[in-house]
């Protein structure tokens, strides 16, 4: 459906920035032409993305009450997000709806029992529009999906993060349009001051100091007592990030034994992370990096623990056979003697501590940041680094604490 005819133009608020004034023209030509299924835009952290897609819904209902709009992101906590940057921008419509990628296009199965055997994607969706934001980390499968459903979809994100976790294909690589100017409002702001300077390759300063965010030396008694402070304040608005799995392993185990938590095998009311795509969990899919809690646990045999999973953010909760052998692996198990692969069973890990990679897509309220943006200089080099510290710093909402 064609959102805006050939003779029509679309008021261009005044209060918009040039470069946002010119992303926003050239979505409404491919509204008017639609000579493409889709068109991406992608745009830095503080270059109003947000802002222009609740301009956008509100020029659309302006013209056209009655059309229906799709919000979707890949997390639940980007999600949540996003609903209220509409919400506060009064630009929520009845007809629209706001939530997961997965809760859009895909339907749980339930038996006669009314239990969860499995999902299946929806045969048609009653959308005229789908925006998708947080668009870096859609991958190839789920794009694939969405397009099959033949609405236009606009696909808004961050071009300066990583790509999806494992994948080859990056929606984001190359956007359609850009937004990189930073208002002067986000650029005050610390969080995204620090982010612009990993983007321009800059060396973060030590010096740099705004209360809740800071930048300091991990040698220094100021890390340690930050660290312990945060280790013994540790809850579910806390992201702890690192860049190996080294530190990973050794930040967990720290934090496992603030928690009382001595023993190597996990507990119930574990914090683990997904580290292998699930496809066939009976409540949705479940994505490596997906961050839930257990809820219960019993050894099964002699390689797995039973485990239930609960992931309330994305609202889904895996059940199943984790392989006992991936709890502390600095790599993903692929291979247990006298097993057959097909056998090990899911692969999940304690979640308290992530890298960076792990955490795409993910944000807190607080953030503690193991920098180790030179490993990835000097094996993938200045390019990667930089997307790995801009992508680490940008996890952050309120609190962020860099040790370098």
């Amino acid at each position: 459906m064609v959102f805006f005819r050939y003779n029509e133009s679309m008021a261009i608020p005044t209060s918009l920035s040039l470069d946002q004034a010119d992303v926003l023209r050239k979505i409404a030509a491919w509204m008017r032409t639609q000579d493409k299924p889709y068109f991406t835009v992608g745009g830095y952290a503080g270059t109003g993305k947000s802002t222009l897609a609740a301009i956008l819904r509100k020029l659309i209902h302006k013209k056209y009450p009655s059309r229906k709009v799709a919000f979707a992101s890949y997390t639940g906590r980007a999600s949540q997000n996003l609903s209220l940057k509409l919400k506060q921008a009064q630009a929520e419509y009845p007809q629209d709806t706001c939530g997961t990628i997965h809760k859009l296009i895909y339907r749980i199965i339930t038996n006669s029992d009314g239990v969860m055997t499995g999902q299946r994607k929806k045969e048609e969706l009653e959308y005229d529009l789908i925006i998708i934001d947080e668009a870096s980390m859609v991958t190839r499968n789920i794009w694939y999906d969405l397009l099959s459903y033949n609405i236009p979809i606009l696909a808004i994100g961050d071009h300066g993060q990583l790509p999806p976790i494992g994948e080859t294909f990056n929606l984001m690589e190359t956007p359609m349009s850009r937004l990189e100017k930073v208002h002067r409002q986000a650029a005050d702001n610390p969080i995204i001051a620090l982010a612009n300077q990993a983007r321009q390759g800059e060396e973060l300063s030590t010096e740099f100091n705004k209360g809740k965010v800071q930048v300091m030396p991990r040698s220094s008694p100021e890390a340690g007592m930050l660290m312990e402070t945060i280790f013994n304040s540790f809850d579910d608005e806390t992201l702890i990030l690192c860049g190996t799995n080294k530190l990973r392993n050794q930040l967990n185990g720290h934090l496992r034994a603030q928690l009382g938590r001595e023993e190597p095998t996990p507990m119930r009311g574990d914090r683990v992370v997904c580290l292998k795509n699930i496809y066939d969990n009976k409540t949705g899919s479940i994505y490596n990096g997906m961050i839930g809690n257990i809820t219960e646990l019993e050894a099964h045999e002699e390689h797995w623990f039973q485990v239930v999973i609960e992931f309330p953010l994305e609202e889904k909760k895996y059940s199943g056979l984790i392989s006992k052998y991936q709890f502390g692996a600095t790599e993903k198990v692929q291979k247990v003697p006298g097993l057959d692969p097909k056998k090990i069973g899911d692969l999940f890990d304690f979640g308290y501590a992530i890298t960076v990679h792990k955490a795409q897509g993910s944000q807190a309220r607080r953030v503690l940041l193991f920098d180790e943006s030179y490993i990835f200089k000097h094996k993938n080099g200045a390019e990667e680094a930089k997307k790995w510290l801009y992508t680490a710093i940008t996890r952050a909402e309120e609190e962020l604490y860099v040790l370098v």
